[in-house]
């Protein structure tokens, strides 16, 4: 995907239509935040998050934002529900501050695992999460992968979502692999993983699983497609367990398929889980940096790649209020 700052950053003589741009890093992403910054070519602004010893969070900005559009970059990864609150009041300190528009630049919305009512007496907590989102004074929201696109119908504010397909896929485009097929690990990322392919240019296969309860551990029962003899990828949006890749990979295998690639948008990866991927049929696991840092070492076998430049490109067009579209390849097909 071509960059749209190849010589470096805009020129100081530019004025954009919104206040001067400020990146904070909240404390879930500084890594991320660090390399966004540096694609952007900007400071980050200095801010601080402290936690006390009950577990009471709180934060502050070192520099005067007012009058400024304001990012924050903030996942909700483990511990989720810490993360998810210093969010909440990075966006209330800089409303407060006279910021003239707050983003929340969320690179993991872990609560959008929670999107339907499919049980009696349950929350729909990815709502929930929205509303408070809101309540606290975001403007607008930019998110990567979310476990389903009409999550973004549960806000009132603008909700950017971005694909990480488009790294990934530029990466595994590069190794040159022959003779690829991608799958999905069951028909919910079916269109996923149509997507993959549709970019990449090669066929996909389906597979067919089941999830008996909230154990996180699903059983693959089935393969739609041919697999003899051809080199596999795997995609899904997220993996936390890593049983449904493991346990697809050895069907695949089972069916005659040659190397077995994986690559997710989002690595959750519990304890124990990288140790075995590392044992698996998967040849190499492809994760973005959307979250850090890990529970355990990663092995030689999972490799991470860099999701920075596409948030950064996004940050500039919010910015300039220019069509986010343009970032995303294959547009014209849906």
């Amino acid at each position: 995907m071509a960059s749209r700052f190849p010589n470096g950053p805009r020129p100081q003589a530019f004025q954009p239509p919104q206040g001067e741009l400020a990146l904070l890093a909240g404390s879930a992403n500084p890594q991320l935040a660090r390399k966004i910054a540096d694609c952007l070519g900007v400071p980050l602004t200095p801010c601080e998050a402290h936690y006390f010893s009950e577990g009471n969070v709180f934060v502050r900005v070192l520099e005067n934002v007012r009058g400024r559009d304001c990012y924050v970059i903030q996942g909700t990864h483990q511990p989720v529900n810490d993360n998810f609150m210093e969010l909440l009041f990075w966006i209330d300190a800089l409303k407060r501050a006279s910021a003239q528009q707050v983003t929340a630049v969320i690179p993991f919305f872990s609560y959008a695992k929670g999107d339907k009512k499919d049980e009696p007496r349950v929350s729909i907590r990815a709502r929930v999460c929205a509303d408070a989102l809101e309540a606290a004074g975001a403007d607008r929201c930019l998110m990567m992968d979310l476990h389903s696109p009409q999550i973004q119908g549960f806000f009132q504010v603008p909700v950017d979502h971005l694909y990480a397909r488009y790294v990934l896929c530029d990466h595994i485009r590069d190794m040159g692999i022959k003779n690829l097929v991608v799958c999905s690990p069951d028909v919910g990322f079916a269109k996923g993983a149509s997507a993959y392919a549709n970019y990449l240019g090669v066929p996909v296969v389906i597979g067919n699983k089941t999830r008996r309860d909230h154990s996180e551990q699903a059983e693959v029962l089935e393969v739609i497609g041919h697999v003899e003899g051809k080199n596999v990828l795997i995609v899904d949006d997220f993996t936390i367990s890593g049983g449904t890749l493991i346990s697809m990979a050895q069907v695949l295998r089972s069916r005659g398929a040659n190397d077995i690639y994986a690559a997710v948008s989002h690595g959750v990866l519990a304890s124990g889980v990288a140790s075995r991927i590392a044992a698996s049929e998967i040849k190499k696991l492809f994760i973005t940096d959307t979250i850090e840092p890990h529970v355990d070492e990663l092995p030689e076998n999972i490799e991470v790649v860099s999701v920075a430049r596409l948030f950064a490109e996004a940050i500039q067009s919010v910015h300039d209020r220019t069509s986010i579209s343009q970032l995303f390849p294959d547009r014209e097909l849906g």
